[in-house]
């Protein structure tokens, strides 16, 4: 195990997370009752509200996302409950995958991109500039479920190594796990073709991390979006509710390693959020720049020197997330529209 001294340096680290597309009604109030009581979109009902509804929007938030709803409430910042006058909102304008991942890596919304079309980012993100800098250079790593990340970050340009879709991170020392991930996950039923399942994804980013101890990994998950868009109220809830325990397992190894423990922030946001509407362009299962709603997203926050935990009132905006990565860490953002940073400390 490399020792934060062989690191030569103590810039803290960074762990940015993001899930796609999930609902800051979910993040903050649990499962949402009038879905599961619609025969459209939830199948089996009476499970779900066996393990997840209570009459308490508190129970029901730590029902469906216990290391969120426990953990994260009382060591960490939650940002985003709209109802207890808690707001992040995305600049954008477009309210879907590409510009909102842009927003939250660069640090500002660009008006040109507006498509998920696999065209490689003009903008620098937050894991370029780290990778650019000193005491993260070579450190930095990306593990994403949807195979469009490479063009997003920009991985020939920033020189950041991107394992997404059905790709590992080019290496000729994988581990077993990352071997077998490699050599079998084609060889199930193909969730999309162009997005891997959510828990290789996070083995995959377990496995970078024991064993080659970055300083800045990006894990991008995207499950509970693809549901979503196919009108799985179910399978939305139980992929969220799986990704709560991966977040929780990485969060526990970081909190045990030596080299991660008291020196490493973690971010949790979401790329959009979803519509509020009763017309299908704005329901639940849609977003996009005509679904009412989903502009409104959500962050989580944890660290060595946060200093106020729980929710954090007022409003916010997803610019504001890579700046303050940049302030952490001692990097710049130079373009002009990014937003300030939050101060957590």
């Amino acid at each position: 195990m490399e020792s934060r001294e062989a690191n030569n340096n103590n810039a803290p680290n960074i762990i940015l997370i993001t899930l796609d597309g999930v609902r800051w009604q979910e993040v903050f109030n649990g499962v949402d009752l009038d879905l599961i009581e619609n025969k459209k979109f939830t199948k089996n009902s009476a499970l779900l509200k066996d393990m997840f509804l209570s009459d308490d929007n508190k129970k029901r938030q730590q029902k469906l996302l216990p290391f969120f709803g426990n953990y994260i409430n009382n060591k960490g910042v939650l940002i985003g409950n709209k109802r207890e006058g808690s707001v992040m909102k995305l600049t954008n304008d477009q309210l879907f995958s590409y510009p909102g991942y842009n927003e939250i890596l660069t640090g500002f919304a660009d008006d040109s991109i507006r498509s998920n079309d696999k065209i490689y980012n003009k903008n620098k993100t937050i894991l370029e500039l780290l990778n650019a800098n000193k005491n993260y250079s070579g450190k930095v790593a990306a593990f994403c479920s949807w195979d469009a990340f490479p063009f997003i970050i920009n991985d020939k340009r920033s020189g950041v190594p991107v394992s997404a879709g059905y790709s590992n991170l080019e290496s000729k020392k994988l581990s077993k796990l990352e071997s077998f991930i490699e050599n079998y996950q084609t060889m199930i039923p193909l969730f999309r073709d162009n997005v891997r399942y959510d828990l290789f994804t996070h083995i995959l980013s377990m496995e970078h991390i024991k064993n080659r101890t970055p300083k800045a990994v990006y894990i991008s998950y995207d499950e509970t979006d693809s549901f979503s868009h196919a009108g799985s109220y179910d399978d939305y809830i139980a992929s969220l509710h799986n990704t709560d325990k991966m977040i929780e397992e990485l969060w526990t190894y970081l909190q045990e390693n030596p080299f991660y423990k008291d020196n490493t922030y973690m971010f949790i946001t979401t790329d959009h959020g979803r519509g509020d509407g009763d017309f299908p362009d704005s329901m639940w299962t849609s977003h996009g720049s005509g679904a009412n709603g989903c502009e409104y997203t959500w962050l989580a926050i944890l660290g060595p020197e946060i200093k106020k935990t729980g929710l954090e009132k007022g409003e916010y905006y997803v610019n504001q997330i890579a700046p303050t990565i940049a302030k952490l860490t001692g990097v710049t953002i130079e373009n002009k529209k990014a937003g300030n940073p939050i101060i957590i400390k």
